[in-house]
């Protein structure tokens, strides 16, 4: 599953991302690594950028951008 299919209120676990190219290096200077918790906090109304939580701060991404992330989603909390 990618950040770009996550949907709003849920959190994920980092797996990976591209290992090459400028998405690579500027994901890894704001922190997102592999094991890093991700929430998906919303996503704009044409559906471009979409806006998470991690390491307590928040974040944009381009859907593009999301959609090389890979994830493995959180099992919801009762």
């Amino acid at each position: 599953m990618t950040l770009a299919q996550l949907t709003v209120g849920s959190s994920a676990i980092l797996k990976a991302y591209p290992q090459a190219g400028p998405a690579f290096t500027r994901l890894r200077e704001m922190g997102l690594l592999p094991g890093t918790r991700i929430t998906l906090v919303r996503i704009a109304p044409l559906g471009d950028p979409l806006e998470i939580q991690v390491r307590g701060y928040r974040l944009s991404l381009r859907k593009t951008e999301a959609a090389l992330v890979e994830i493995t989603p959180e099992s919801a909390t009762p």
